[in-house]
Protein backbone atom coordinates (compact mmCIF):
# COMPACT_ATOMS: atom_id res chain seq x y z
CA UNK A 1 0.00 0.00 0.00
CA UNK A 2 1.12 4.04 -0.61
CA UNK A 3 2.30 5.27 2.77
CA UNK A 4 -0.55 7.94 2.21
CA UNK A 5 -2.84 4.80 3.01
CA UNK A 6 -0.74 4.38 7.09
CA UNK A 7 -1.97 6.16 9.53
CA UNK A 8 -1.91 6.57 13.70
CA UNK A 9 -4.73 4.81 15.25
CA UNK A 10 -3.90 6.34 18.48
CA UNK A 11 -3.46 9.84 16.74
CA UNK A 12 -4.44 12.86 18.91
CA UNK A 13 -4.75 11.01 22.43
CA UNK A 14 -2.91 10.48 25.60
CA UNK A 15 -1.18 7.22 25.30
CA UNK A 16 -1.84 4.63 27.95
CA UNK A 17 -0.04 1.40 28.61
CA UNK A 18 -1.97 -1.53 29.28
CA UNK A 19 0.04 -4.05 31.79
CA UNK A 20 -0.76 -7.73 32.76
CA UNK A 21 -0.36 -8.92 36.52
CA UNK A 22 3.28 -8.91 36.19
CA UNK A 23 3.83 -5.60 35.29
CA UNK A 24 4.38 -6.11 31.45
CA UNK A 25 2.92 -4.09 28.72
CA UNK A 26 0.61 -6.07 26.29
CA UNK A 27 -1.33 -3.65 24.64
CA UNK A 28 -2.49 0.30 24.69
CA UNK A 29 -5.17 2.55 25.47
CA UNK A 30 -5.73 6.20 24.03
CA UNK A 31 -7.38 8.60 25.14
CA UNK A 32 -8.84 11.93 22.92
CA UNK A 33 -7.12 15.32 24.10
CA UNK A 34 -10.17 17.49 25.19
CA UNK A 35 -9.48 19.73 22.07
CA UNK A 36 -9.89 16.92 19.66
CA UNK A 37 -13.12 16.05 21.21
CA UNK A 38 -15.98 16.32 19.08
CA UNK A 39 -18.39 13.72 20.48
CA UNK A 40 -17.84 11.14 17.61
CA UNK A 41 -15.21 9.16 18.39
CA UNK A 42 -14.83 7.25 21.61
CA UNK A 43 -13.00 8.69 24.46
CA UNK A 44 -10.73 5.88 24.81
CA UNK A 45 -9.40 3.54 22.27
CA UNK A 46 -7.61 0.27 22.77
CA UNK A 47 -5.44 -1.65 21.13
CA UNK A 48 -7.03 -4.89 19.29
CA UNK A 49 -6.92 -8.23 21.45
CA UNK A 50 -4.31 -10.76 20.99
CA UNK A 51 -3.03 -13.99 22.98
CA UNK A 52 -2.09 -11.52 25.45
CA UNK A 53 -4.45 -9.33 25.75
CA UNK A 54 -8.57 -9.57 26.52
CA UNK A 55 -10.55 -6.81 27.55
CA UNK A 56 -12.54 -9.36 29.49
CA UNK A 57 -9.86 -10.52 31.62
CA UNK A 58 -7.68 -7.30 31.41
CA UNK A 59 -7.75 -4.63 34.78
CA UNK A 60 -6.35 -1.38 34.62
CA UNK A 61 -4.03 -0.48 37.22
CA UNK A 62 -4.31 -4.22 38.74
CA UNK A 63 -0.03 -5.07 38.57
CA UNK A 64 0.17 -1.66 40.91
CA UNK A 65 -2.95 -2.47 42.94
CA UNK A 66 -2.87 -6.00 43.79
CA UNK A 67 -0.37 -5.71 47.02
CA UNK A 68 -2.42 -2.36 48.12
CA UNK A 69 -5.62 -4.42 48.03
CA UNK A 70 -4.68 -7.14 49.89
CA UNK A 71 -3.09 -5.00 52.64
CA UNK A 72 -6.10 -3.00 52.91
CA UNK A 73 -8.60 -5.55 52.10
CA UNK A 74 -10.39 -3.87 49.45
CA UNK A 75 -10.52 -2.66 46.41
CA UNK A 76 -11.67 0.31 44.45
CA UNK A 77 -13.18 0.78 41.19
CA UNK A 78 -13.35 3.21 38.44
CA UNK A 79 -14.08 3.64 35.15
CA UNK A 80 -11.17 5.60 33.31
CA UNK A 81 -7.21 5.90 33.20
CA UNK A 82 -7.32 9.26 34.81
CA UNK A 83 -9.93 8.30 37.31
CA UNK A 84 -7.27 5.46 38.18
CA UNK A 85 -4.48 7.71 37.47
CA UNK A 86 -5.22 10.12 40.19
CA UNK A 87 -6.72 7.87 43.00
CA UNK A 88 -3.32 6.45 42.97
CA UNK A 89 -1.85 9.95 43.15
CA UNK A 90 -4.39 10.82 46.15
CA UNK A 91 -2.77 7.43 48.02
CA UNK A 92 -5.24 5.32 46.97
CA UNK A 93 -3.18 2.66 45.74
CA UNK A 94 -5.57 -0.23 46.18
CA UNK A 95 -7.83 1.57 42.80
CA UNK A 96 -8.47 -0.36 39.61
CA UNK A 97 -9.88 0.39 36.16
CA UNK A 98 -12.68 -0.74 33.88
CA UNK A 99 -11.41 1.33 31.48
CA UNK A 100 -15.28 2.32 29.93
CA UNK A 101 -15.79 -1.68 29.25
CA UNK A 102 -18.13 -3.48 30.73
CA UNK A 103 -17.20 -5.10 34.03
CA UNK A 104 -16.63 -9.44 33.63
CA UNK A 105 -16.86 -12.05 36.15
CA UNK A 106 -13.46 -12.75 35.12
CA UNK A 107 -11.98 -9.40 36.45
CA UNK A 108 -14.11 -9.34 39.54
CA UNK A 109 -12.87 -13.17 40.20
CA UNK A 110 -8.99 -11.77 39.83
CA UNK A 111 -10.44 -9.09 42.70
CA UNK A 112 -12.36 -11.14 45.48
CA UNK A 113 -8.76 -13.31 45.26
CA UNK A 114 -7.48 -10.72 46.78
CA UNK A 115 -10.28 -9.11 48.71
CA UNK A 116 -14.03 -9.56 49.18
CA UNK A 117 -14.70 -5.98 49.83
CA UNK A 118 -15.50 -3.99 46.47
CA UNK A 119 -15.84 -0.15 46.75
CA UNK A 120 -17.58 1.35 43.46
CA UNK A 121 -16.73 5.18 41.91
CA UNK A 122 -18.08 5.42 38.48
CA UNK A 123 -18.89 8.35 37.06
CA UNK A 124 -22.23 9.93 37.99
CA UNK A 125 -24.09 10.72 34.67
CA UNK A 126 -26.23 8.32 33.48
CA UNK A 127 -23.79 5.86 31.48
CA UNK A 128 -21.98 6.02 34.87
CA UNK A 129 -24.84 5.31 36.80
CA UNK A 130 -26.06 1.98 34.27
CA UNK A 131 -22.32 0.93 34.56
CA UNK A 132 -22.40 0.96 38.28
CA UNK A 133 -26.02 -0.86 38.25
CA UNK A 134 -24.20 -3.54 35.97
CA UNK A 135 -21.58 -4.09 38.07
CA UNK A 136 -23.30 -4.22 41.50
CA UNK A 137 -25.40 -7.02 40.46
CA UNK A 138 -22.37 -8.91 39.34
CA UNK A 139 -20.40 -8.33 42.10
CA UNK A 140 -23.30 -9.47 44.78
CA UNK A 141 -24.15 -12.59 42.13
CA UNK A 142 -20.64 -13.85 43.28
CA UNK A 143 -20.69 -12.93 47.14
CA UNK A 144 -18.91 -9.84 46.80
CA UNK A 145 -19.54 -6.82 49.49
CA UNK A 146 -19.89 -4.11 47.31
CA UNK A 147 -19.87 -0.34 48.48
CA UNK A 148 -20.85 2.46 46.45
CA UNK A 149 -18.69 6.12 46.44
CA UNK A 150 -21.42 8.70 45.73
CA UNK A 151 -19.56 11.34 43.71
CA UNK A 152 -21.25 14.73 43.27
CA UNK A 153 -18.76 15.70 40.64
CA UNK A 154 -18.65 13.74 37.07
CA UNK A 155 -15.81 11.70 37.73
CA UNK A 156 -13.49 10.70 40.66
CA UNK A 157 -10.83 12.54 38.78
CA UNK A 158 -12.42 15.77 38.55
CA UNK A 159 -13.38 15.30 42.19
CA UNK A 160 -9.86 14.12 43.65
CA UNK A 161 -8.31 17.72 41.27
CA UNK A 162 -10.50 20.47 42.79
CA UNK A 163 -11.24 18.68 45.79
CA UNK A 164 -9.06 15.93 47.31
CA UNK A 165 -10.80 16.24 51.20
CA UNK A 166 -14.27 15.66 49.72
CA UNK A 167 -13.08 12.58 48.22
CA UNK A 168 -11.52 11.35 51.06
CA UNK A 169 -14.29 11.57 53.09
CA UNK A 170 -16.49 10.28 50.10
CA UNK A 171 -14.33 6.92 49.96
CA UNK A 172 -15.11 6.88 54.07
CA UNK A 173 -18.59 7.48 53.98
CA UNK A 174 -18.92 4.71 51.06
CA UNK A 175 -22.58 3.32 51.68
CA UNK A 176 -23.80 -0.49 51.69
CA UNK A 177 -25.35 -0.66 48.18
CA UNK A 178 -28.84 -1.35 49.09
CA UNK A 179 -28.61 1.66 51.34
CA UNK A 180 -27.46 3.77 47.99
CA UNK A 181 -29.83 2.27 46.04
CA UNK A 182 -32.64 3.00 48.31
CA UNK A 183 -32.28 6.08 48.95
CA UNK A 184 -31.97 7.48 45.21
CA UNK A 185 -35.37 5.58 44.81
CA UNK A 186 -36.72 7.50 48.04
CA UNK A 187 -35.17 10.18 46.90
CA UNK A 188 -36.56 10.65 43.51
CA UNK A 189 -39.30 12.75 42.56
CA UNK A 190 -41.75 9.84 41.20
CA UNK A 191 -45.05 9.19 42.66
CA UNK A 192 -45.07 6.58 45.32
CA UNK A 193 -46.25 3.90 43.10
CA UNK A 194 -43.77 3.89 40.74
CA UNK A 195 -41.41 4.32 43.62
CA UNK A 196 -42.98 0.96 44.81
CA UNK A 197 -42.96 -0.77 41.70
CA UNK A 198 -38.68 0.51 42.06
CA UNK A 199 -38.00 -1.09 44.58
CA UNK A 200 -39.26 -4.14 43.40
CA UNK A 201 -37.67 -4.33 39.97
CA UNK A 202 -34.65 -2.65 41.15
CA UNK A 203 -33.88 -3.47 44.96
CA UNK A 204 -35.19 -6.73 45.92
CA UNK A 205 -33.93 -9.00 43.71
Amino acid sequence: LPASRFYDAFRGRIMFPIRDSAGRVIAFSGRILPSLDDGKVGKYINSPETILFSKSEVLHGFDRAKLAIRQKDAAILVEGQMDLLMAHQAGYENTVASSGTALTERQLERLRRLSENLLIAFDSDSAGMKASERAIRLALSLGVNVRVIALREKDPADLILHDKAAWERAVKEARHVIDFLLDGILNSEKESRVKALALEKQLLP
